[in-house]
C-alpha cells in the first residue's frame, strides 16, 4: 500500500503561500459554525519522524479561536494511567460538543511503537483492533467527526532529514538516539502502519494518507480535507464563503 504512494507530489512555496489566508480564513469560519451548532470534531495526526507534523498543527491552529479547540501530544502513559483500561486517558480528551480536538500522535501508538518495540504481547496489540474501532465508533455516532492523517515519506528522506535537524545547532535537539533506532526498523513501522490502515479504516473515521515530501502539498492538503469534513457535517449550516480581500489576497 505505502510503496505506491507517490511521493514526488509537489506544491511550489509561492502556490503555498496564495493559497494559505483562504484555507486559514475558511477553517475558522468552519470551526466557529461547529461551536455554534454543536458539532465536535477529531483530527489525528500519525505518520513518520521529521515528516512534518508539527510544523502542519502550528499552522492549521495558527488562525483557529483558542476557545474552540484543543491540542494533546501524546506520549507513552504515565504510571497511574496504566492501572486504567488503556483507552481510559484517551476517552478523558473527547472533545466537548462543538469543540476540535487534535492530536500529535494519539491511541494509535498501541499498535505502532509499542508493537515494533515488543513492548506489549502479541495478544495486547491485536486486541486493540478490536478496541479501536468501537472507540472511534462510539465517538462517530455522538455526532463526532473523526479525521485521521497518516504523514508520509520514504526512508531515505527521513535519513535526510534528520541529517539537515542536526546541522542546525538550534534544532538538534530533537533529533534523538530513539528516532535513529526507530529509523533503522523502518521497515517494519512500514508494515505495522499498513496493517493499521487496513484494519482501522471506516467510513465514520477515515484515513487520508499525505505525500509529505513536499511540506507545502501536506499542509494544503490536510487544509482542505478538513475543510470538506466540516463542510459535510455542517450540511447547510456551513457558512458562506468568503469573498477574497484585496488587502491580504496573495500574502
Amino acid at each position: 500500500m505505502l510503496e505506491n504512494v507517490n511521493l514526488k507530489l509537489k506544491l511550489s512555496r509561492g502556490a503555498y503561500k496564495e493559497a494559505l489566508p483562504a484555507l486559514q480564513s475558511r477553517l475558522y469560519d468552519l470551526e466557529k459554525a461547529c461551536w455554534d451548532h454543536r458539532i465536535s470534531s477529531i483530527v489525528v495526526f500519525e505518520g513518520w519522524d521529521a515528516s512534518g507534523k508539527g510544523g502542519c498543527i502550528s499552522t492549521l491552529t495558527q488562525r483557529l479561536d483558542p476557545r474552540g479547540f484543543k491540542l494533546y501530544s501524546i506520549h507513552e502513559p504515565r504510571t497511574f494511567e496504566q492501572n486504567n483500561p488503556w483507552l481510559w486517558r484517551f476517552w478523558l480528551k473527547a472533545p466537548n460538543h462543538g469543540e476540535m480536538v487534535i492530536f500529535d500522535h494519539s491511541w494509535y501508538h498501541r499498535v505502532l511503537d509499542e508493537r515494533v518495540n515488543r513492548t506489549v504481547p502479541v495478544k495486547t496489540w491485536r486486541q486493540a483492533y478490536r478496541d479501536i474501532p468501537e472507540f472511534e465508533r462510539m465517538l462517530a455516532d455522538d455526532g463526532t467527526v473523526i479525521l485521521k492523517f497518516w504523514f508520509h515519506i520514504s526512508a531515505k528522506e527521513q535519513a535526510k532529514r534528520f541529517h539537515a535537524i542536526e546541522k542546525d545547532p538550534m534544532e538538534s535537539w530533537r533529533v534523538t538516539t530513539q528516532d535513529w533506532q526507530r529509523h533503522t526498523l523502518y521497515d517494519q513501522y512500514r508494515e505495522a502502519a499498513e496493517e493499521m490502515l487496513e484494519l482501522t479504516e471506516g467510513e465514520f473515521a477515515p484515513w487520508t494518507i499525505v505525500e509529505a515530501t513536499s511540506r507545502w502539498h501536506a499542509r494544503v492538503k490536510v487544509f482542505q480535507t478538513i475543510i470538506h469534513a466540516l463542510e459535510e457535517a455542517l450540511g447547510d449550516k456551513a457558512p458562506a464563503m468568503r469573498s477574497a480581500d484585496p488587502e491580504t489576497e496573495g500574502e
